[in-house]
This record gives structure tokens, sequence and C-alpha cells, in this order.
């Protein structure tokens, strides 16, 4: 269970640093270049640099997740991934007006899967805890591979 959860952490991990990255160093470009971007005018070099580094923020909280997969760590990562996630995607369904049917399509499935993953990999841990809790191991003991050192 582990290892699904480190995927699943790295992929919004990758997610985040690829986004807040491009968007704390080039707001421009990714206004015009990322898909569906432009469908909710008007573009702030403020606001998107912000929303970068915040972006990169939660992408820090995520690697060290995926880099250390112990609750106290991988728990406040996923849900600062989902604080954000989930009114998104929410946001996005509510403002599709603009958009193409494969637009729509993209928007709606891109982001139902990533807030959704965030609310998963919390489920995954709990689970995995309770379980290596019930087994006798304390969750502080569980290694990378899901067993005791």
């Amino acid at each position: 269970m582990t290892l699904t959860v480190r995927i699943f952490l790295a992929i919004l991990f990758l997610d985040s640093l690829v986004v807040g990255a491009w968007n704390a160093i080039s707001p421009a470009s990714f206004y015009q270049y990322f898909p569906t971007v432009d469908l909710t005018p008007p573009f702030s070099k403020h606001y998107a640099r912000d929303f970068g580094g915040a972006t990169l923020a939660i992408a820090l909280l995520l690697g060290i997740g995926v880099a250390m997969p112990r609750a106290h760590f991988v728990i406040p990562a996923a849900l600062a991934y989902s604080t954000f996630s989930v009114p998104h995607f929410f946001y996005h369904l509510a403002n599709l007006e603009n958009a193409t049917l494969g637009e729509a399509i993209l928007l709606t499935t891109g982001n139902a899967a990533v807030a959704l993953l965030g609310l998963v990999i919390v489920l995954l841990i709990v689970l995995r805890d309770r379980r290596a809790h019930h087994g006798g191991l304390r969750p502080s003991l569980i290694t990378a591979g899901g067993r005791k050192p």
C-alpha cells in the first residue's frame, strides 16, 4: 500500500512542480500555452506568480511525503493539495461555458482525477496505519516496503 501511496503522491508532486514552476517562472507563457487556462480571462501576472509560488509550496510538501511516506508527512501534504484541487474542480465544473466539448471533458476528468487522488491518499494512509496498528506494528516503524525494519 505504501508503494501505491508513493506513486499517487509522485503524480501530484510532478503536477504541482510543473504547474507551479511554469507559473512562477513564465506566467504569460503558462496562460498562453497551458490547455484551457485562457478560458477564464483576464490574465494577471501577479496572481499567476503568486499561484505558482503557492503551488510550489504544495509540491514541496508532496515531495517530502514521497520521500518519507509517514502519516504525519503524507496527510498534511495530501490535504493541502486537496484544499486547492477540490474547489478548483467545482469552479471549472460551474464555468464551462467558454469551453469546447473536448476542453470540458479534459477539464472535468483531469480536475476530478487529481482532486480525488489527494483524498484517496489520505484514506490509504489511514487504512495502512490502522492495519499496522491492529497487526501489532506502530505506524512509525513501517518502512517504505510496509514492513518492520
